[in-house]
């Protein structure tokens, strides 16, 4: 829901400040409790001097369903406000990664419910290995802290997330997948 500022920017205190500000309240529409800011997928907003703003985002895979939801929710949620020209731009490098959420956006995730990633492994700067098996995590149970927990499926809901099984409290739970 978008909240409703004047154009003197009466959150931020200028239009820059206001556009960045109204970007980064859009949630995820796959995460909700998320903001994309919070998520680490907003990584520019610019207010050009002709009054256009130019919005630069990081998909969490490059071929994310919802990348296009965010774009249309970036641009309608800056128009209700005045910003009469939005730019989205999408920007692949550097990769978007689990890393990039931030410790609000995990307790966020955390109090909905959901196992946070841990900190993804260094990768090599040259050819990655592919390997066909998922690697194994150790996580905890968000409801009883359990660790001792079963994977039911790599793939959940969507792509970023993997189903699990608490053997302790036998609940199911999704977990974010490091990336």
């Amino acid at each position: 829901m978008p909240r409703t500022l004047s154009m003197a920017g009466t959150l931020g205190g200028t239009r820059q400040q206001t556009a960045r500000e109204l970007a980064a309240s859009v949630t995820d529409p796959e995460m909700p409790m998320l903001t994309l800011a919070d998520l680490g997928v907003l990584r520019g907003v610019v207010v050009d001097d002709d009054g256009s703003v130019v919005v630069t985002i990081t998909p969490t895979y490059s071929g994310c369903p919802a990348i296009a939801t965010m774009r249309d929710d970036i641009e309608y949620t800056l128009a209700q406000q005045g910003f009469s020209r939005v730019v989205v731009r999408i920007q692949l490098q550097p990769a978007w990664s689990t890393d990039w959420i931030s410790a609000h956006g995990r307790q966020k995730l955390a109090d909905s419910g959901y196992s946070v990633p841990g900190a993804v492994a260094s990768r090599p700067s040259g050819p990655i290995p592919l390997t066909l098996t998922a690697r194994p995590r150790t996580l905890s149970c968000p409801r009883c802290g359990s660790a001792d927990t079963q994977l039911v499926s790599e793939f959940g809901a969507t792509l970023c997330k993997a189903h699990y099984r608490c053997r302790g409290c036998l609940e199911p739970f999704d977990h974010v997948k490091e990336i």
